[in-house]
């Protein structure tokens, strides 16, 4: 019996060796050792800190790319020791043995499949951190229930990813849940794998707040934006904007309602609204809101500009409760299902834990087959 389940191994194990070296080579890692050196003779030559924001950058460079080189060389070197420990099996024909090549195959495959959806992260702001936007809809207490759902569901999965997570602006429901909250992901690639979640999701349920137990549809819409460091270029008439400050609530921080340093800014020819409490003082605030509507003007533009080449409609119109891109059904089964690419999970509870890497890889794969036209 051990002997076929090693057949089986070997067979799945070299049926990866095309992907280990299309990954590899796809990541140009001679090119990274060369910057890596380069970036290593900057840290030691002087002047390197004198501007703290460049030198911080430099620094997360070199990180990432010699975590990518260090990720490469220890999945080649899995794969040679994966293929010795095959061998020695079928010497042993030891079935504990044959457990813990699976164990190791297993570890190897879901690394491989993870660096191999990375190198499909290439849009222009993937690497950036991502600011996120959860809005309850229609529905009063269920839907902010509903909201509140939600928002733990991405602060569970950020945390798996190693990922930091900073509130903007909380917004807590009138007897439960959350009505609007506006968070931060900090991670490398956030932006990335979080762009597909953009959209309307909505959950089917026997309400925990319907006394006769009547089942219930809910909707909570879901922006997602990247946070860019970067001074963009977009020009803002003041007569275009309203500035309000309000004072803080719900889980923003220590200053929370103590001051009235919260700022809320609307744009009025778009009609978009951007807010944050998180900051110490207002001034920074505001800062940040700014920052936000810039990002968000710049990207709808890119979205309209993209609209128009291709004359199609883009993957989120407005907050309309057709629009849904995920249907989480929890009541009479339970199946999470993603309306584009019609990935399937059922086990909802752990979706609902974090565990979202299933339709965000599915997403990332299904946008890179798509004919260029469409995303263009």
């Amino acid at each position: 019996m051990a002997i076929v389940e090693l057949d089986q191994m070997k067979t799945e194990l070299q049926g990866y060796e095309d992907m280990l070296h299309e990954v590899s080579d796809s990541l140009d890692l001679d090119g990274k050792s060369k910057r890596i050196e380069e970036l290593e003779m900057e840290m030691g030559a002087p002047g390197f800190w004198d501007d703290p924001e460049a030198s911080n950058r430099k620094m997360k460079e070199l990180k990432n790319m010699k975590d990518t080189k260090e990720l490469v060389e220890r999945l080649h070197t899995q794969y040679s020791d994966i293929e010795t420990l095959i061998e020695m099996g079928y010497e042993e024909d030891d079935p504990d043995m044959v457990e813990e090549i699976r164990g190791e195959l297993d570890s190897f495959i879901s690394e491989l499949e993870g660096l191999r959806i990375g190198t499909l992260l290439s849009g222009e702001y993937d690497k950036d951190n991502a600011i996120l936007k959860l809005n309850a809809g229609a529905g009063g207490t269920e839907s902010c229930d509903w909201c509140g759902m939600l928002y733990r569901m991405y602060t569970r999965w950020a945390e798996k990813k190693g990922f930091s997570v900073d509130v903007l602006d909380y917004l807590d429901g009138e007897e439960a849940g959350i009505k609007s909250v506006t968070f931060q992901v900090n991670g490398e690639n956030a932006y990335g794998y979080l762009k597909s979640e953009k959209g309307v999701h909505r959950l089917v349920r026997i309400s925990p707040f319907n006394a006769q137990g009547k089942r219930q549809t809910s909707f909570v819409s879901l922006d997602v934006m990247p946070d860019i460091e970067e001074d963009l270029d977009v020009e803002i008439d003041p007569e275009d904007l309203r500035i309000d400050t309000y004072r803080s609530s719900g889980a923003g921080g220590q200053h929370i309602n103590k001051t009235s340093s919260a700022i809320r800014i609307t744009h009025l020819p778009t009609g978009i609204v951007v807010q944050c409490q998180n900051e110490r003082s207002q001034f920074q605030n505001k800062d940040k809101a700014m920052q936000m509507l810039k990002a968000k003007l710049y990207m709808l533009k890119k979205e309209e500009n993209a609209e128009k080449l291709s004359d199609i409609r883009g993957e989120v119109k407005d907050i309309a409760w057709g629009n849904q891109i995920r249907s989480y059904v929890l009541q009479p089964y339970k199946l999470v299902t993603d309306l584009r690419t019609n990935q399937k999970v059922p086990n909802a509870d752990g979706v609902l834990d974090g565990e979202l890497d299933p339709f965000i890889n599915a997403y990332l794969k299904w946008i890179n087959t798509k004919p260029a036209e469409e995303n263009a």
